[in-house]
């Protein structure tokens, strides 16, 4: 008799539907703009010191002591992680008993948050967004029984705006000591006006998300930070893995921390704000296009007539976009991550061809 290796898993895990990344959902295309990455690869190089017959350190004080003077925090204040993905994990298991506590998220928004709660075995509260992206309120306060830890993100993932500051300001008060509020600021570079990081020296149930995936070009690399009170910062430091954080992503992360690389992201994402209002603005005229939505991050949300028709045609043409339809709120609309000048170019041309065959 054979066995079910299925029958061996958690009951959770055998109904999880796993979150449907650009790499897993592949396609076959030379411009891709469905990952939110930064479109060219940066030139850092490993020092010729780096020794990887040694275990790393859990969290290497170069890089702390570089993000630290990056932020404005002090060293304690800053966790590292693989990606912003296990900071999103790290608190959830730290924080929240399975079977027991939820989360609560608002929708649309980055699906990692549904699916680790998933993961763990953690309820968790999904409440629809207003019309104009922002958070509804009384409907947050309606549903806060039994909730752990809130996720937002800002910018957010897929539509592209900023979370009013004033209802993150009361829902921080109304949860002040039993809630903890986490702004997720993956594409914060690309409107850091809008950070909250000073905001944690005067609310104690905030954490603050940060990543090297976006504007710093350096998706592959899988570098993230957690910024919070030391409190909370001792906490995760107790679940984390003993060496999260490889000797050639320290080595490299570093680099891209000093004052020239730092110099050299502002640069980028000078390029890349650029092309996105000069994307957004002709993306404007297209004439079977029905919305475009203002973005501060680096992609834009855009509603269709006939998204299947345009993904599929593009697709077919090599150019690989996010399709948004299976979320609730989100038909008709396509993710277009932001590209380099020609990317750009090359779309609304593309684009504009598709609408002389209407």
């Amino acid at each position: 008799m054979s066995m079910n290796i299925e029958e061996l898993a958690r009951t959770n895990i055998r109904k999880l539907t796993p979150y449907q990344s650009a790499r897993r959902l592949g396609g076959q295309g030379h411009i891709w703009l469905n990952a939110n990455e930064f479109p060219l690869p940066v030139s850092f190089k490993l020092s010729q010191k780096t020794l990887l017959n040694r275990y790393p350190e859990c969290q290497p004080k170069l890089l702390i002591e570089r993000y630290s003077s990056y932020v404005g925090l002090m060293p304690e204040q800053i966790l590292i992680s693989r990606g912003a993905d296990e900071g999103i994990e790290l608190i959830m298991r730290t924080f929240c008993e399975p079977g027991k506590d939820a989360i609560l998220f608002c929708t649309p928004t980055y699906g990692m948050y549904r699916v680790i709660a998933n993961t763990i075995g953690i309820r968790y509260i999904s409440i629809p967004m207003l019309d104009n992206w922002q958070l509804n309120l009384s409907a947050i306060v309606n549903n806060l029984d039994g909730v752990k830890v809130i996720y937002i993100c800002r910018p957010n993932n897929p539509t592209g705006n900023l979370i009013n500051l004033q209802d993150i300001k009361q829902l921080l008060l109304i949860t002040m000591y039993k809630t903890l509020i986490v702004i997720d600021e993956a594409y914060i570079e690309f409107c850091s006006f809008a950070t909250l990081t000073n905001w944690l020296h005067k609310y104690h149930n905030i954490i603050i998300l940060r990543t090297l995936s976006k504007a710093f070009a350096l998706a592959g690399l899988r570098c993230g930070f957690t910024l919070a009170n030391k409190s909370i910062i001792d906490l995760l430091l107790k679940v984390i893995t003993p060496y999260p954080i490889a000797i050639p992503t320290a080595d490299i992360a570093s680099k891209a921390l000093s004052k020239y690389g730092i110099h050299l992201m502002c640069k980028r994402v000078v390029e890349l704000n650029h092309n996105r209002n000069w994307l957004y603005n002709q993306l404007l005229q297209i004439p079977y296009i029905t919305h475009v939505y203002p973005s501060e991050a680096n992609y834009i949300l855009v509603r269709f007539i006939n998204s299947s028709k345009v993904f599929d045609t593009l697709s077919n043409e090599g150019i690989i976009l996010r399709d948004q339809n299976k979320i609730p709120k989100l038909t008709g609309c396509l993710r277009i991550s932001i590209g380099t000048s020609y990317e750009c170019e090359y779309i609304i041309k593309s684009l504009k061809n598709l609408s002389m065959e209407q």
